[in-house]
């Protein structure tokens, strides 16, 4: 065995038996992920081809229409726009967000919850604690910008968001070797420790450079994290399907709900030279819905 496998074994005994400490209360029904089957459209009527023209009485008509547009407004040639004062500059949002992949059947998901948006301009301010109203847990997004949109957590790349006052969000997208995930519990590991600027023979793979450093709580986002151990303010999880979690989703990234932060500590990472790393242990609020579990490939 490896000293590699040796140290990971430990380090995983070890949160193993941090997560048992917390005595945890899980709820005695998990749902299985299950297809979601999609909403029937109506079909669309065939537009009927007219192949006369105008006449010219409604030509005429739709001149002077114009006419009149030209001079007391700014809206472009149009009848149907008749007298209407419309802002042009002002946003229009669609409250339909679901892809038309989705709406045609062509696209089926394993996720239970409803989908979320997946651009557009924010309504709620994420640098908040606790929930995002209008937001239920269970809530999923093809990928991180949709989380950022929906304002659940708004880096598109990096697992932590937080402030001087304590963490507002997490993502949960494969971790640490060493990290457990218990659906209602989970070890999470800290930020930095490697070079950004990347090697020589890989100067693009940043964020999987091996560790040149100990991890500190100076780190701003381990500083936050630390912070919500202090403050026990509620942190918004999500998941993400790369985790090999069994909570974890099958298919893109879902909201799991309100944790809090129970204890930061230091401990040796998996890298050679042994180099420290910020270690945080989560533990779900109760009153909750609960968490899907993953189906296997062969469900």
């Amino acid at each position: 065995m490896s000293a590699y496998e040796k140290q990971r074994l430990a380090n995983i005994a070890k949160n193993k038996k941090l997560l048992e400490e917390l005595g945890l209360n899980k709820p005695f029904f998990e749902p299985v992920e299950k297809p979601r089957k999609p909403q029937a459209t109506a079909k669309k009527r065939k537009i009927e081809q007219i192949e006369d023209n105008d006449s010219p009485q409604k030509k005429s008509s739709r001149t002077l229409d114009a006419s009149s547009d030209r001079q007391n407004s700014t809206l472009r040639r149009s009848t149907r726009n008749s007298g209407k004062a419309i802002d042009y500059s002002a946003e229009i949002i669609s409250e339909d967000y679901i892809p038309d992949s989705f709406k045609a059947g062509i696209r089926v998901t394993k996720n239970t919850g409803p989908l979320g948006r997946e651009d557009g301009k924010r309504v709620h301010d994420p640098k908040k604690f606790g929930a995002i109203p209008g937001i239920e847990v269970g809530t999923w997004w093809e990928s991180r910008q949709g989380c950022s949109a929906d304002s659940i957590h708004a880096p598109w790349v990096a697992g932590i968001s937080g402030g001087p006052e304590g963490a507002y969000s997490v993502a949960l997208s494969g971790g640490y070797d060493d990290d457990i995930d218990d659906g209602y519990a989970f070890t999470y590991t800290g930020s930095g420790g490697r070079d950004l600027r990347g090697t020589k023979t890989a100067p693009k793979n940043l964020r999987t450079a091996p560790q040149s450093s100990d991890q500190s709580f100076d780190h701003s986002f381990n500083a936050a994290l630390k912070k919500s151990a202090e403050t026990k303010k509620p942190v918004r999880v999500i998941r993400g399907f790369k985790s090999t979690s069994n909570y974890a989703p099958t298919e893109g990234y879902r909201y799991d709900g309100l944790y809090t932060v129970e204890s930061a500590w230091m401990q040796k990472g998996l890298n050679p030279k042994g180099y420290l790393v910020c270690k945080y242990l989560f533990k779900r609020l109760p009153d909750q819905p609960p968490i899907p579990v993953r189906m296997s490939g062969g469900d």
